[in-house]
């Protein structure tokens, strides 16, 4: 087959190709091919352009056994790891022509399949705890502190808690899962977020009052109406205002500020923001880029034991991205945090 045959079909694969021949040289590789190995690969032996001893057995297996052959290929650029699937096979009628090596890119397949597996590792783990928790304390119940009624009460106490914080796991694992069932689907409904914001700033003030945390809420006097989902926003400012009262705390003093914009940079047009602002410990900025995946948390510990389940802010990501706003995070350390939400104004 002419050498400029073979280029023009290649030329029109979708996926990286490139063609070694009987000689065992390069003799044709289409646009992305080139782009991982270089253009100047074509016409040299396959060994010096390849180069991974997996993906050169995989071509040579297939140039000597005339049969097709599987490889896994991975590579790094400036911009990701990659992973693909790698098939080399045979050419013409006797498999005697080369070999047409090509990769699919399932480098995506991949990290959904790890974020899988990190993901059910870590509901594990968080559940395994507070179910190993109450197995023992049931064991003791049932043998040393069957008599002791003092020990019974401290007991019951501690495994209603373990067993509060499995309920609140479970709520923020359904919560989480139908937010993200919903994310592609915008809110269609007028909702006041004003009055959702006062909603829940009035709804949290006890357990303000209970942590010694003065709240304050400016600029949400007047109706302010966004496209969005009242229980979910609802559920946004809760989480934001909770997490301010129970972390940020130590500072004595919660802002809950409400700005409206008319021209608001992150959408080109009106909005309206909504800041959580605390006075506590902060932390360190490092952690912003990962605070709102699922399970990370800066404090383990301290977490845990205010009754955290690592779930609130991805829960209030996803929420957001829904409504198509933007969701910012600024601390440092002695200064406070601030938890800013950006929504579009219908």
């Amino acid at each position: 087959m002419p050498a400029d045959l073979v280029t023009s079909i290649i030329a029109g694969v979708p996926l990286p190709t490139l063609i070694v021949d009987r000689d065992e040289r390069v003799k044709a590789m289409n646009a992305s091919a080139a782009a991982m190995f270089g253009a100047a690969g074509t016409g040299r032996h396959y060994v010096t352009v390849l180069r991974q001893p997996a993906l050169l057995d995989c071509v040579e297996e297939a140039l000597r056994l005339r049969q097709a052959r599987k490889a896994r290929y991975l590579t790094t650029d400036l911009a990701r790891e990659a992973t693909y699937d790698v098939i080399a096979s045979p050419l013409g009628s006797d498999g005697g022509q080369g070999v047409v090596v090509v990769f699919t890119d399932i480098t995506e397949r991949e990290q959904m399949g790890q974020i899988r597996r990190d993901f059910v590792a870590n509901v594990s783990h968080e559940l395994k705890t507070p179910l190993t928790a109450l197995l023992g304390f049931i064991e003791t119940l049932k043998g040393p502190a069957r008599e002791d009624a003092a020990a019974r009460e401290r007991f019951l106490e501690i495994m209603g808690r373990e067993a509060e914080r499995m309920n609140r796991l479970v709520s923020d694992l359904l919560s989480l899962s139908r937010v993200e069932a919903e994310e592609r689907m915008r809110p269609e409904k007028r909702v006041d977020v004003a009055a959702l914001l006062r909603s829940s700033v009035q709804a949290l003030r006890p357990l303000a009052v209970d942590s010694r945390v003065e709240m304050v809420l400016e600029g949400a006097e007047g109706a302010v109406h966004v496209l969005g989902d009242a229980d979910q926003l609802t559920q946004v400012f809760h989480n934001l205002i909770e997490n301010g009262i129970k972390y940020g705390g130590t500072g004595g003093v919660l802002r809950v500020e409400m700005t409206e914009s008319p021209r608001e940079l992150a959408f080109r047009g009106p909005g309206v923001r909504i800041d959580v602002i605390d006075r506590g410990e902060g932390f360190d900025p490092v952690h912003i880029p990962r605070l709102t995946e699922r399970f990370y948390r800066v404090d383990s510990h301290r977490s845990r034991e205010m009754g955290g389940t690592g779930l609130g802010l991805a829960i209030v990501k996803h929420i957001v991205n829904r409504h198509r706003g933007r969701f910012r995070i600024d601390s440092e350390p002695g200064k406070g945090s601030t938890f800013s939400v950006m929504l579009p104004v219908a």
